[in-house]
């Protein structure tokens, strides 16, 4: 979720109560985008961190430092010029914009006092810092806007600071609940897009929120509401604006599992079936919320090659199943050369030179059939072209039948490749699966430690608690599934896995003890999650007791059979089980 105007509402009002008459004591520009604010007050230090970038525009008050380069940019020594030693009076959020100001009081130098602007503005790639003087004055921004770039304003020193009003929205602090519930349902749109487009400081996801809580579907036309349908709108509307204006925030995360979906200042009723995490603090939560997602980001990024690899050998495996499940098809005419060989040495006795075909009896389905003949050819000659015929069929048939289970298997690895990789959560969980591919052949083996090793493996697998205490195990890769499975499970404990996709091994430990329903029911949740069928609400598990699951001999790494099963119907959602580091 991007910033919207309620999530800087919320910021606004917790940088003003902290900030507000603290002193600028340090100034550094870590980024060529990125400022970092050291900020003392009431005995306390805080580190206010500002972003323009235009992938992630962020502010958000941190404990962690960035070093400063060796020569400070432009920017960076005019502000320290002007705002170093100054007083921080006020921060501001006009309407419900992505904007802050911070209006700083400092000595010029002639010794006396004035007030400079920083203004911080959070607009996608359109995002920047831009500091002023009190008339409005630009005197310089961290990002140079010409006219060549924007039409609509430029930003530029010596240029006079606005907000660019592209879109005619309403501001939802001061416009009559009335008059914006009436400009929702004019729009000829979702309603969904009709609330954000109609009211400044709504995203997309507070909208669908504000649907939520109206008992509305965000998809239906916002002109098609009924009089109490718009009634309800108002009135949720009003509410939570009411709530903006008190500042009453509560800042939450909620997750799928550990990963996080989205974020918000409001408590958001839509995904109450999710587990949430609340903060005491907008910045904290913004810390927490984008290292996570620059966490998984950067996982994504350093798997990308392997992901290109894999992607791509599963192409070329999947176009070779489709050519051999064609090249199959093709003979399934066999056995009716066959039968043809057979009928026409048993009855073609009596047939014409130079006949083109022959009636007779299929002894097998006791029907009469014609059977094309050559009229060049005798009839027996007719039966030996039409076993050569079965002959070659047949060959074809067993050859390609092995070639199709063997591509057919092949895909499975791959996918269960791909299956790790999403998986994976740090770089040592990338190990084990680029050492998988090269022992495959897809990629060619990083040098070897001294010694002639293989490259020490370090990643582990999953642990959690069921909610009745007892120890689940997920394989993240599959040498992971081959270790868990026959290396560390027992054999009265009991394994489980998502039916007919890839996915991880999950070993549910009995250590002798009776096993509650809640506890395979969990493991069932485990095995759902970690597989290719994540997210889904019925995934349909497969479990037995370890002792009856087989690794046939040469199979690959994670590929197991098993005669005798149990089965259960789950969903994938995890939040009720706590991970062990």
């Amino acid at each position: 979720m991007a910033f919207d105007g309620i999530t800087i509402a919320c910021l606004q009002k917790e940088l003003s109560d902290r900030l507000t008459g603290g002193r600028i004591t340090k100034i550094v520009q870590p980024e060529a985008d990125e400022l970092l604010l050291t900020i003392k007050n009431n005995g306390s230090q805080y580190r206010l961190l500002l972003s323009a970038s235009a992938s992630l525009p962020l502010i958000y008050l941190t404990e962690q430092n960035k070093p400063a380069p060796m020569t400070a940019p432009g920017f960076c020594m005019l502000l320290r010029k002007h705002l170093g030693g100054g007083r921080i009076v006020s921060v501001t959020q006009p309407s419900l914009e992505r904007i802050l100001r911070f209006e700083i009081e400092h000595l010029d130098e002639m010794g006396d006092l004035c007030r400079k602007y920083l203004i911080a503005e959070l607009m996608g790639k359109h995002s920047n810092l831009i500091f002023c003087r009190e008339d409005g004055t630009i005197l310089d921004s961290i990002k140079h806007v010409s006219l060549a770039v924007s039409s609509v304003r430029e930003v530029l020193p010596g240029r006079p600071y606005f907000i660019p009003h592209t879109q005619d929205k309403l501001d939802p602090l001061t416009a009559p609940p009335a008059d914006m519930a009436a400009a929702i349902c004019e729009k000829p749109t979702a309603l969904g897009k009709a609330i954000y487009t109609s009211l400044t400081g709504f995203s997309p996801v507070m909208a669908e929120e504000l649907c939520h809580r109206s008992f509305l579907e965000s998809g239906r036309p916002a002109s098609a509401l009924e009089d109490t349908e718009r009634a309800m709108l108002e009135h949720q509307l009003l509410r939570l604006l009411e709530e903006v204006k008190a500042g009453h925030f509560s800042p939450q995360i909620c997750y799928n599992g550990k990963e996080p979906v989205e974020f918000s200042a409001v408590p958001l009723t839509m995904y109450a079936d999710l587990s949430s995490q609340s903060f005491e603090s907008i910045s904290a939560l913004l810390e927490a919320y984008y290292a996570a997602k620059s966490t998984l980001t950067r996982i994504h990024q350093k798997s990308a090659d392997l992901r290109r690899i894999v992607q791509t050998a599963l192409e070329r495996s999947r176009k070779k199943y489709d050519l051999q499940t064609r090249q199959l098809k093709d003979t399934e005419k066999r056995e009716k050369y066959k039968v043809w060989g057979e009928l026409i040495h048993t009855y073609g006795y009596g047939v014409p030179e130079g006949a083109r075909s022959m009636e007779a009896l299929n002894y097998y389905t006791n029907e009469e059939i014609t059977i094309p003949l050559d009229p060049t050819l005798s009839a027996q000659e007719n039966a030996k072209r039409y076993f050569d015929k079965y002959g070659k069929l047949k060959r074809t048939f067993e050859a390609v039948s092995k070639l199709l289970q063997e591509t057919k298997s092949e895909i499975g690895h791959l996918e269960s490749i791909q299956t790790a990789l999403d998986i994976a959560l740090t770089e040592e969980d990338l190990a084990p699966v680029r050492e998988e591919l090269a022992e495959y052949g897809y990629i060619r083996r990083r040098s070897k430690k001294a010694g002639g090793k293989k490259p020490k493996i370090t990643s582990r697998p999953l642990h959690y608690l069921s909610s009745d205490g007892f120890d689940l195990y997920v394989g993240k890769n599959n040498f992971q599934n081959d270790e868990l499975t026959f290396q560390f499970a027992s054999g009265n404990d009991w394994w489980f896995h998502a039916k007919g996709v890839p996915g991880s091994h999950v070993i549910l430990k009995s250590e002798g003890r009776e096993l509650p329903d809640s506890a395979f029911e969990d493991a069932g949740r485990l095995a759902a999650y970690y597989s290719k069928n994540r997210g889904g609400d019925k995934v349909e598990i497969d479990y037995v007791e370890k002792k009856h699951v087989k690794k046939p001999g040469g199979a690959k790494p994670g590929f197991v059979v098993y005669y005798t099963n149990y089965s259960l119907i789950i969903d994938s959602d995890i939040s009720s089980l706590r991970q062990i580091d």
